[in-house]
């Protein structure tokens, strides 16, 4: 079971592993095939510290190894599809999915200053970055594997509805 790690080991991450994760992002499904997608990779420390900045919640951006700019037209637009963020979820998934199966950490950070996002990304006006992913080899390797904590969770029987509401 994926767990988030937010305290990574103070090492880069491996050129191949990055790579593997990002084409998890660009292979993700899409609707229609769109791919409305962009990846900013940022490693620099000093870059890092300032991205975490962008959210109350976004501290472990500056320990990340890499933290990646989910960048996409803006999904409040008057035409902006739904799908867009559906479709960025899935991305985002899939490159969580690999990071864990490569022994990588990884949570995801929302943005909550968009103006300091855009200006410490640089990403053009017609375009939206609602999330930042770290990634990093864990602190502590073991946060990959523990066993789910005991409560947190809503059962399944809470949840799930057979053929109606």
């Amino acid at each position: 079971m994926k767990r988030a790690i937010r305290r990574f080991a103070d090492r880069p991450l491996d050129p191949a592993d990055l790579d593997r994760i990002l084409d998890a992002g660009r292979r993700s499904g899409s609707s229609k095939n769109l791919q409305r997608w962009s990846f900013i990779v940022c490693r620099e420390r000093a870059h890092l510290r300032e991205l975490a900045k962008v959210g109350p919640f976004a501290g472990h951006v500056a320990g990340a190894a890499v933290a990646i700019a989910l960048v996409t037209p803006d999904p409040r637009g008057a035409d902006a599809p739904l799908s867009i963020l559906f479709d960025l979820g899935q991305a985002a998934a899939n490159m969580m999915l690999v990071a864990w199966e490569l022994g990588v950490g990884s949570v995801p950070a929302t943005v909550y200053d968009q103006d300091l996002a855009r200006r410490l990304l640089g990403y053009p006006a017609d375009r939206y970055c609602e999330y930042l992913l770290s990634f990093g080899y864990p602190a502590d390797p073991g946060d990959l594997v523990a066993p789910p904590r005991a409560g947190g969770r809503t059962p399944l029987e809470d949840l799930v509805h057979e053929e109606r509401w």
